[in-house]
């Protein structure tokens, strides 16, 4: 976008990148025009929208349960958690999918307390959606209105959309996520195709069919084409939601008790507090039953997070303020000792990991350490499954922080809870859970040249002329940060695919792609190349090879010695 100032369309590598929608990408290029295309300038907009998610759920606590500390616990609860914080180490944009989804429900709340429904409250609601389909499309406006249409008609209360200033609220969305979609419509049209020729995605569907009915309603039918995604089984998209909130997961049988439906059955109206509870609870549960039926990704579950963190923030405060005999504090003391059991077992797993294994020898690279699976590398966390009990070596130091985190820290929050100083406890799961997410960033930089090709790049630049070319072996998502480093244009060898297919058959896309044949032309030609390729696939080459720099399981290959 800065470079071609066009923030119409969005490019990748010099090719129309039609999939994804532009918020995210508007706030990089805005950051990259005030600080410069830096890495992290390039993630600052996702840490701000961190924050702010942080804040918008600190202040729903006082407006859903009448307490500062619920908001105050469910902000501490996100903070500390571990979706939340993996997830913010990707360049995705679903944690600004949280940020306006919690922002219009809280914003629905507000007017549900309200006489006669504010236009503030409809308006807000109606421009948070369109900023969030603005961010991930269509789902931006399904989510909102399907939780607010499945909590008033089990309330019986569905008259409230009639009084909430629907006609002006569906004007401010249209204002608002409206402009881009026609834009890139006209900017994007179906091609056309001479007579004779062969019909292309790209000049027989324009930007409508691949970014609504493609991108969004195959793909979650699981019919989208190019067919280069997978999808986590049902259990364990479910079960992920205890390692995203892990260890407040714990309170969440006892934090769902108060959702009920009594409206329904006497045709009353439920109090506040009641409210509260349902509305989170059937936030939560759309977005994890909507995915259940579709295809999904791993972190397909994050905006369900704000809710659950909620109302174990609600529990938490309530738990707070209950006499020493009360349920709610027996309650948090039997949860307390199955918590310590949980984390004393993770503490001896970890200990026991971090002496059995062998710390790898000086300058060892990690994907020498690592097995294969590249059956699993379409989910998002699926490198990861790549580590064995040999690779534990390499994470000592985070192993060793992580066992005494999780025995110190329920240890911590069982006496704490038995000698009735509850926020004591939680504070002390808290710090329980910084020490560990320090943990884990340690062991995301000792993995990270798996991840990235930063190191490669780094290798080839003080090399790199103006006329030699840079090619990357496979999928141009896999050695993508390639371009980036270089703020360069790269090259594809056998990979018209994934991210880069449909914007690939447009008549002005750039002819960066290679076969075998054509590589190998080109590789016994004048020009000097460097070849970004996966150590265990790299193709035939006729003539020389040398080897310019190893990484993570890839290398950088020359055809031309560069000192």
């Amino acid at each position: 976008m800065t470079a071609r100032h066009d923030w119409i369309t969005l490019y990748a590598n010099g090719i129309r990148y039609l999939e994804k929608a532009p918020l995210l990408y508007w706030t990089m290029a805005a950051s990259f025009t005030i600080f410069g295309p830096h890495d992290w300038a390039a993630r600052l907009p996702l840490a701000i929208a961190t924050l702010a998610l942080f804040l918008v759920v600190y202040w729903s606590g006082p407006r859903f349960f009448n307490s500062n500390m619920a908001g105050f616990y469910g902000a501490l609860i996100l903070l500390t958690s571990f979706g939340i914080f993996i997830y913010t180490r990707i360049l995705i944009p679903d944690v600004m999918v949280c940020l306006w989804l919690t922002l219009a429900m809280l914003l629905f709340f507000v007017s549900l307390r309200q006489p006669q429904p504010s236009r503030a409250t409809a308006w807000g609601f109606a421009a948070a959606c369109a900023l969030n389909v603005l961010t991930k499309g269509l789902i931006g406006i399904v989510f909102p209105i399907g939780i607010v249409l499945v909590f008033l008609f089990l309330n019986r209360n569905l008259q409230h959309l009639r009084r909430w200033h629907p006609a002006s609220s569906l004007l401010v969305f249209l204002i608002i996520a409206a402009p881009w979609h026609i834009a890139a419509g006209v900017a994007n049209p179906p091609q056309g195709h001479p007579v004779g020729t062969m019909p292309t995605p790209a000049n027989v569907h324009g930007f409508f069919w691949f970014y609504f009915i493609n991108e969004q309603v195959l793909r979650y039918l699981n019919r989208r084409v190019p067919r280069d995604y997978d999808t986590v089984p049902l259990l364990l998209f479910w079960g992920l939601l205890a390692v995203w909130l892990m260890p407040w997961i714990v309170f969440i049988f006892q934090a769902m008790v108060p959702v009920r439906f009594r409206s329904t059955l006497r045709r009353m109206k439920l109090p506040r507090h009641d409210q509260a509870w349902n509305l989170l609870g059937i936030w939560a549960a759309f977005v994890m039953v909507f995915f259940s039926f579709s295809t999904r990704q791993e972190y397909y579950a994050m905006p369900a997070l704000p809710p659950i963190a909620l109302m174990i923030g609600g529990w938490l405060a309530r738990e707070e303020k209950c006499s020493v005999r009360a349920p709610g504090r027996v309650a948090g003391r039997r949860i307390a000792v199955g918590l310590f059991l949980l984390g004393s077992a993770g503490s001896v797993i970890a200990a026991y990991l971090a002496g059995r294994s062998r710390p790898p020898a000086p300058g060892t690279d990690i994907s020498t350490l690592l097995t294969q699976n590249p059956g699993d590398y379409a989910l998002s966390l699926g490198h990861f499954l790549d580590l064995s009990i040999r690779t534990m070596g390499v994470f000592r130091v985070p192993l060793i922080l992580v066992a005494l985190a999780l025995f110190a820290g329920t240890l911590a929050n069982l006496v704490f809870r038995f000698l009735n100083m509850v926020r004591a406890g939680n504070y002390a799961l808290a710090a329980m859970m910084v020490v560990f997410l320090i943990a884990a960033h340690m062991a995301l930089v000792t993995f990270s040249p798996v991840l990235s090709s930063k190191v490669l790049a780094d290798a080839i630049r003080p090399r790199l002329q103006t006329s030699d070319v840079v090619e990357i072996n496979g999928e141009y998502e896999a050695g993508s940060t390639l371009g980036f480093y270089l703020q360069r244009q790269v090259r594809i060898l056998n990979g018209r695919s994934s991210d880069l297919w449909y914007g690939s058959f447009f008549s002005d896309a750039p002819q960066i792609f290679d076969n075998d044949a054509s590589f190998r032309e080109r590789w016994a030609g004048p020009q000097r190349i460097f070849l970004w390729t996966p150590i265990d696939k790299v193709p035939a080459l006729p003539g020389p090879v040398f080897t310019v720099a190893q990484s993570g399981g890839k290398e950088i290959l020359s055809n031309k010695r560069s000192d």
